[in-house]
Order: C-alpha cells, then structure tokens, then sequence
C-alpha cells in the first residue's frame, strides 16, 4: 500500500502525487517504511498546521510594525530581508497545500492554501498542476524544474551571476510566470499539452480561477495604496521582497534540493535532504523543507512529520546510499567550478 491509495477517498487519478518508490539500497536494507509507520506519519494534524502558519504570520507582521514604526534605511534592509524569508515561508506552507497535507478537509485546505500562496504572489492551484509534474516525472522528460536546477555545477561565476539577478529582481518575471503556470521557453506548446494530458480538468478549472483572484488581489493591493498614501511602504516592504529576496531564496533551495546530483534513477539520489545549522534553516528551509528527499519518497507526509520520517528511515538503512548532506558540502559543490567526486 502506497500513501497514494491512503488517499483515493480524496484524490483521484490525474490530482495525485504518487509515492517516488525507486531505490538504491541494497537487498539486505529496507525499501520501503512499515505500514503501520507510513499511517502515522501521513496523518494531518490540522493545529500543528495551524500553528505553523501562525508563527509565520507572527514573524511577517513583526517585521512589517517595526518596518513601519522606525523607518531608518539599516532597519528597512533588515525587515526586507525578513519580510521575504516570510514571504518564502508561506510559499512552504501553500506548497504543502499542494499536496493536499496542509489541513484534513480539502475544501479548507485549498482555501488557506490559496490565501498563503495569494499572500506571498502565487497561485497554489496553478502551481499544484506544474509540481505534479516535478514530482510524477523527476529528472526525466516531463520534469519542469530541470532548466532551473539541471546541469551544476555550471561554474562558480554563473551561479553568483544568476543569484545576483533574482536579488536584483531581473528574473522577478520569469519566477512568479512559473507559479502562474508557464513552462520553460525551450518547451513548444504541443510539448507543454502533452506533458499535461493526464491533469484533471477539475485541476485546471480551479487553477484558472485562481489565477484571476490572485492576479485581482495584487493589482486591488497596489491601487488601494496609491489611493490612500501608502505606495511607498506597500512597495517597498511588500513588493521589493518578493521581487528580490524570495526568487533567491526559491533559486537557493531548489539548487540545494537537486542541483549537482549525478544519479537520477531513484529519489534517494536525485533529491537532496539537507543538515543545515539552526539559522539558514530559517533562512532557506522553513518548516522542514530540508528534508527533501524524504518529501520526494513520501509526498503525503506533512512537513512537520519529515523529521521523524528522516529518522525512522535512517534507522532502517533507507538513507545509506543517499543524498544526505550538510549544507557546506552542498554549497561546496553547486558553487564548485568543475564537476568533484561526492
């Protein structure tokens, strides 16, 4: 039984996220968790989601008061950079929405799944038909997220270079066009239909309309505050961060969860679980999404469940072979120049 079948009273065929099962262990290690270990693990704990999203809004708001309260140039850089790790934050979280593990019921776990993702610029409808596709067809040809993180190490200048970009908010277009549901430019749109004919119509008609309430949202935020006096601050602390901060963040973190992999036939080797200190897992990876690889494994577990799934199989021997690492060696080799052996 995979987590996908645990999940057929509410996900259907062409809206599911199926379990990435291929491994690389030997056959004296486990391949799979326990039964009775998956249940536990799957199961959504609406308060713990809740609070989760409570500590970020807490964190944003926080941020925002201070910003607005002493409106000094070192304390506006500081509440930028803050507001935008936020901004990421809620990008996890409508992330987890995607998957259906944010809240029980799916009718409310899309609807604040769409307020963080609306929040933060994204539509989270339009972004689950394009992340089925990340996680169905991992680095293989219906895989989207290959021209983003495909190919490293490409040198260290070209990755600095591409950072420098999304923080000067050259590729603000072009990340935010991705949540909205554009393919890379390289794929024709026969190819794009193609990738797409097993997604519900159901997916597409909720995604199309999320698309328009986001897209109302924003431009409603930025005429309102030309009309009452607050454009400075709205673009300032609102707009600049996701323009700047957030496309380096989500460039980061999707280069630390697969750049540089040398092994694309299972998920234990083509997503990456990071060991990151206290302070960049904030930075980069809110709400446990270091733990990448086990995300790809089992994508019906909540993110505040990962630890324990890491552990649980850790101590099977799932993980002997894989790509856990801390967040130097990674670094050391998305920014490397030339291709190192692991």
């Amino acid at each position: 039984m995979t987590t996908e079948a645990a999940l057929t009273d509410t996900v259907k065929h062409g809206e599911d996220f199926r379990d990435d099962l291929r491994v690389t262990t030997t056959p004296s290690k486990a391949t799979q968790l326990p039964l009775g270990s998956l249940k536990e693990l799957i199961a959504i704990n609406n308060w713990r989601s809740a609070f989760s999203i409570f500590q970020t809004l807490i964190v944003l708001l926080t941020a925002l008061a201070v910003a607005l309260l002493v409106w000094q140039p070192v304390v506006l850089v500081i509440s930028v950079v803050v507001i935008g790790t936020q901004q990421h934050a809620l990008i996890v979280l409508a992330h987890d929405a995607t998957h259906y593990r944010l809240f029980k019921t799916r009718t409310l776990n899309d609807l604040i799944g769409c307020i963080c993702g609306t929040i933060a610029g994204i539509s989270m409808r339009t972004y689950r038909i394009i992340h089925r596709l990340h996680h169905n067809h991992l680095y293989q040809e219906k895989d989207p997220d290959i021209p983003l993180h495909g190919g490293y190490p490409r040198g260290r200048a070209y990755l600095v270079r591409k950072l420098l970009q999304d923080f000067c908010g050259l590729t603000t277009w072009k990340t935010y066009g991705y949540f909205f549901g554009k393919l890379s430019s390289k794929n024709e749109p026969e190819e794009c239909d193609r990738f797409l004919e097993d997604t519900s119509h159901r997916l597409f008609r909720a995604a199309r309309i999320d698309r328009y309430i986001v897209a109302t949202t924003h431009l409603t935020a930025l005429a309102t505050s030309f009309l009452f006096g607050f454009a400075v601050e709205y673009l300032v602390l609102w707009i600049l961060p996701l323009a700047t901060v957030v496309p380096t963040l989500l460039r980061l973190r999707a280069l630390c969860e697969h750049g540089a992999v040398v092994d694309f036939s299972s998920a234990l080797t083509a997503a990456r679980t990071n060991y990151p200190p206290k302070w960049i897992q904030w930075l980069l990876f809110p709400h446990h999404v270091n733990y990448h690889l086990e995300h790809h494994v089992y994508p019906a577990i909540p993110h505040y469940n990962l630890p324990a799934c890491h552990h649980q199989m850790k101590q099977l021997g799932m993980l002997d072979n894989a790509e856990v690492r801390t967040i130097g060696k990674t670094l050391g080799m998305l920014f490397s120049d030339r291709s190192e052996d692991s």
